[in-house]
This record gives C-alpha cells, structure tokens and sequence, in this order.
C-alpha cells in the first residue's frame, strides 16, 4: 500500500478501497475515486454504491434534460454523504467543459454542472464514459493520511473498468485484486504490524 505522495500529488487520481470493519456504513467495501487531495483537503467519489431504484435516464428526466442517448438505465450512485443533492459526473477525458471540468488523471475528469449531464444524454456529445453520483467524501487537513496509518483504506491506481463497470457488486474485489489482497485474507480488525 502506499501513501500520499512526497512531491504533493497525494491521492488525487487514486483510488481508495475500504478495509473490512470500517465502522461507516457509508463506507463499507466502497471504492472511491479520489478527485483532489492536497495538504489541506481532500475530496472523492464513490464509484461502487448505486441508489436504490434511481437510474440515469430517470434522473435526467426530473431534470428535464432531453434524452438522446442509449444506456440511461445506468445506476445513479451514492457519491459519499457530503452534498448528497448535488451531482458529480466522473467521466473519461474525452469530454471537458471550458470552465468546471477538473482533470482528476490523465484520462478521467470530474465535472458537477448540468452541461455534462445534457451531453450524457446526446449520443452526438457525451464522453465514452461516465458516471454520475449524488454526494461525495471528503476530509480535512491531515485527516485522510491519519485514516490510511490507522489502516482504514488501501490505495490502488485507478481503472476505467472499475470506474465505469456497471458490476457494482464486484468492484471492491476487483480493486483489491489489483494490489494482490483478497477479500478473505483481510482482517476486519485495525492496527499496524
């Protein structure tokens, strides 16, 4: 597992994987993507707990977006319990607003305003890839380095195919899987060797 980095990176562009007996329900086997994180906050999204009965295309429509797109059953997510009515799009690169898309990586970006969503729902505009969450997790100054030393979360590269997978269920396995940890070999009890 590895920490923030040394050079001021941090976690941005990383992803987070809960540690069994977290203590949060929010948080149990989350996967959260990590948006920003510097030396005084950091902020995330959650990629792998969808709402219960709440899709894309429903969404957009309470919104009046207009539909032109496939795929609009897609599960909208719980982002994280921090400004759970306000709407995260993490989507590939391939789409950027000139003036609130925020790169997270080279290849993923997060933008919260109501563009990304009309060009979700436009076969002719939309990213190759997104997803769109209500809330997300942040922290404070130092706050997240104490949980990662407290063994509260592992951190591994990001993936598209975690990311946007629609396997919800699989995800925190599968981001596991890419440090070498198996769910079965984890201890849902913290401390430090």
């Amino acid at each position: 597992m590895s920490g923030p980095d040394p050079d001021g990176d941090f976690l941005a562009g990383r992803m987070l994987i809960a540690m069994p007996g977290i203590g949060d329900p929010r948080f149990e086997r989350a996967v959260i993507l990590m948006c920003a994180h510097s030396a005084d906050n950091a902020m995330g999204v959650t990629v792998n707990h969808p709402l219960n009965g709440l899709s894309l295309g429903e969404l957009l429509e309470r919104l009046g977006v207009e539909q032109k797109a496939i795929r609009m059953q897609q599960a909208v997510l719980a982002g994280g319990p921090v400004d759970r009515e306000r709407g995260f799009v993490i989507h590939t690169a391939d789409y950027a607003t000139s003036d609130s898309t925020v790169a997270v990586n080279e290849d993923l970006s997060l933008t919260p305003t109501r563009e990304v969503l009309e060009a979700m729902a436009d076969a002719d505009r939309r990213p190759r890839h997104s997803i769109l969450a209500l809330g997300c997790a942040t922290w404070g100054a130092g706050q997240l380095e104490q949980e990662i030393r407290e063994n509260v979360w592992l951190a591994c590269e990001a993936d598209e195919n975690i990311v946007f997978d629609e396997n919800h269920e699989t995800k925190w396995t599968r981001a596991l899987a890419k440090i070498g940890v198996r769910a079965d070999h984890l201890s849902a009890q913290a401390g430090s060797a």
